[in-house]
């Protein structure tokens, strides 16, 4: 069957990386939530074991680090700007701007729940 869901106006929950993250929807192949980190806060960094993900930034602006094997890069993050993260990635953010730093993302396969997401050592 069809589903159809408003954004949650509070947040579900805290994700492993410490943002704040209202869950959307989820099919067979993968599931979508927003998530939101507020102006001047620091994610914890984390890797995924089994998902990969593609965030899409809806507002606020801040910074994003990631690294797979011995790639590393950051970039700058504002509305519009869209991401992936393979499996594996180490990755952190960071919210610069006066506004939350807001995103939605798409995990495939659908997020599993409790150990997916392990700490690592971020950038900042």
């Amino acid at each position: 069957m069809f589903e159809t869901k408003q954004l949650p106006k509070a947040a579900d929950l805290i994700a492993p990386d410490g943002s704040d993250v209202r869950l959307l929807l989820q099919l067979v192949g993968g599931s979508m939530a927003h998530f939101q980190l507020a102006p001047g806060r620091t994610s914890i960094g984390i890797v995924h074991r089994t998902v990969e993900e593609i965030w899409f930034f809806l507002g606020g602006r801040g910074e994003m680090w990631r690294k797979l094997r011995e790639h590393a890069e950051v970039i700058s993050l504002a509305a519009g700007t869209c991401i992936t993260i393979p499996v594996g990635t180490c990755f952190q953010f960071r919210s610069l701007g006066p506004e939350p730093l807001a995103a939605v993302a798409i995990s495939m396969p659908p997020w599993p729940g409790e150990g997916e997401a392990q700490r690592v050592k971020g950038l900042w």
